[in-house]
């Protein structure tokens, strides 16, 4: 089962290494016997549904989370091995989406306006008359 994070890019089930282990999550005494939690791994590094723009953004991106070019999810939270397996697909086509999305433009910088300069003024003022009439008396 190919995963499609965009229309524009699907990544073939063949890339994808699935592993599976004992989940710590609810399933009682059929989690200690049962290979349910689910690791999805995807080598960004040699995979071949990437561009070479897409892949230098994902490995630049995303390089906290990569072991030697790999990029793992986890997904133990059902009890279901089925339902597990539909979740780590779902988080690795998130992280890559994201990965993958353009820059959010530059923020422009602005000027406070007259308005937020006077109330901001005004703010400090009242703070500062409570404080002063916290003040013990003088002694004069």
């Amino acid at each position: 089962m190919d995963l499609e994070v965009s229309p524009a890019l699907t990544i073939s089930s063949s890339e994808l290494g699935w592993r599976f282990s004992r989940s710590s999550g609810p399933g009682g005494q059929h989690v200690n016997t049962t290979d349910s939690r689910a690791e999805l791994s995807w080598n960004v590094a040699e995979s071949a549904a990437l561009s070479d723009v897409q892949r230098m953004r994902l490995l630049t991106r995303l390089e906290g989370r990569l072991i030697a070019g790999v990029i793992t999810v986890t997904a133990s939270e059902q009890r279901s091995q089925l339902r597990k397996r539909e979740i780590a697909l779902a988080k690795l086509a998130a992280l890559v989406a994201a990965g993958l999305a353009p820059d959010a433009p530059d923020r422009r910088a602005t000027k406070p306006t007259r308005g937020s300069k006077r109330r901001h003024l005004a703010a400090k003022q009242k703070r500062s008359a409570t404080k002063q009439q916290r003040k013990r008396p003088s002694a004069e």
